[in-house]
């Protein structure tokens, strides 16, 4: 990709996506939100795709691309449904984890179902009372001869009791980040349950539970990376959701734009559309300057990441921060050029609006993305 371009073969992935989307999400997204179902087809048809699993290795049978290939993806599919696009983020994110930690036998075991779309996988690291603290986790995994026991519980945990797969940062050793490790656990597992869905604000198109484990027997080989590996392996994946959901936000934002651009050509008020006044059209001017300025930074962000650049937890840090605060700055001002029509289900931007609003807290809040940058210039 050119700095400020993309590939031809880029060009040709997002087309794909986009008309998937077009096909297969914004039609029935609205329906999804409002009856709060999973479209667990739709999902596994985009991972038919190759979508499941953009950015693992083609030897474990993933597409092999890169973070850009990948946000274009999810910027593609928000714009039909953030909620959706946000899941297959989250699979993305631990399909790559088992790909680039996961041991011969793990990849093996895994893999194959993970990339096809049969089994969904979710990411634990949060809990009750460790949200941007995540080094204070205190779900424990004690070691028991071939096995762990785990016990605990995470908070938030989307795709919880829909998937079939849990990567879970638990305690193996002392306090902080050096004493966590990642397991991955399987639904039916004796002593793992979750807790009822939680009533969100947004994202009605994926559950999102607590998950439970009371003395969870999971195998050592279940195991990614080694002993005390686990919070390093958590951090780096969360270098590459940060830019999925940063393009999940420019996707849905993108829409709001879209809407707000045909609403204000077709209202009238005082004898003209309001599209006319120049309030209205320095506002449209703001958001596409705003939008397209976070679009760029995430797609260098998204370059790092892929590369393995020494700056890369940065950029993606900056460009999260962003490309959230700017979904959201979007859309609220996409509803408020609706008037009282924005404020109604009737119309798409209520709903984006609604879905947006958690990303800035997602994946690290924005206050935490604010710390990882400053840490970066002034600790060095």
């Amino acid at each position: 990709m050119g700095q400020f371009d993309l590939t031809e073969e880029q060009r040709a992935i997002r087309e794909a996506a986009r008309r998937f989307t077009a096909d297969a999400i914004t039609p029935f997204a609205a329906e999804w939100d409002a009856q709060h179902i999973f479209p667990r087809e739709t999902v596994q048809a985009a991972a038919a795709l190759g979508f499941g699993a953009i950015y693992v290795s083609e030897a474990a049978g993933g597409a092999g691309l890169g973070r850009v290939e990948a946000a274009l993806v999810m910027e593609a599919m928000a714009y039909g449904c953030p909620s959706t696009s946000a899941f297959l983020s989250i699979h993305n994110m631990a399909c790559w984890m088992v790909d680039r930690y996961g041991s011969a036998g793990l990849k093996a075991g895994y893999l194959p179902s993970m990339v096809s779309g049969e089994r969904f996988a979710s990411y634990c690291l949060t809990e009750p009372d460790a949200g941007s603290d995540a080094a204070s986790i205190t779900t424990r995994a004690v070691r028991d001869g071939d096995d762990y026991l785990l016990h605990g519980a995470k908070a938030f945990i989307s795709g919880g009791g829909e998937n079939a797969l849990y990567l879970v940062m638990a305690r193996t050793g002392g306090e902080g980040a050096g004493g966590i490790s990642c397991l991955i656990v399987e639904k039916g597992m004796a002593g793992l349950s979750f807790g009822a869905p939680e009533r969100k604000l947004g994202w009605h198109s994926q559950p999102t539970t607590a998950v439970n484990f009371d003395g969870v027997r999971v195998p050592a080989r279940n195991r990614l990376g080694a002993e005390g590996e686990g919070f390093r392996i958590a951090m780096a994946g969360l270098d590459g959701g940060r830019i999925n959901i940063g393009a999940c936000s420019l996707g849905g934002a993108q829409r709001c734009l879209d809407e707000a651009i045909g609403y204000t050509r077709a209202r009238r008020q005082f004898g003209r559309a309001i599209a006319d006044f120049q309030a209205t059209r320095f506002t449209l001017a703001d958001m596409e300057t705003e939008l397209q300025a976070a679009r760029i930074l995430l797609y260098a962000a998204a370059e790092k990441v892929t590369a393995e650049a020494p700056d890369r937890t940065k950029f993606a840090a900056m460009a999260k921060r962003l490309a959230t605060d700017t979904g959201s700055s979007v859309a609220d001002r996409a509803l408020q050029l609706h008037g009282g029509y924005g404020y109604l289900q009737d119309y798409p931007v209520e709903r984006f609006f609604r879905d947006l609003r958690v990303h800035p807290i997602l994946e690290g809040t924005n206050e935490i993305m604010r710390i990882i940058i400053a840490r970066a210039l002034l600790d060095r």
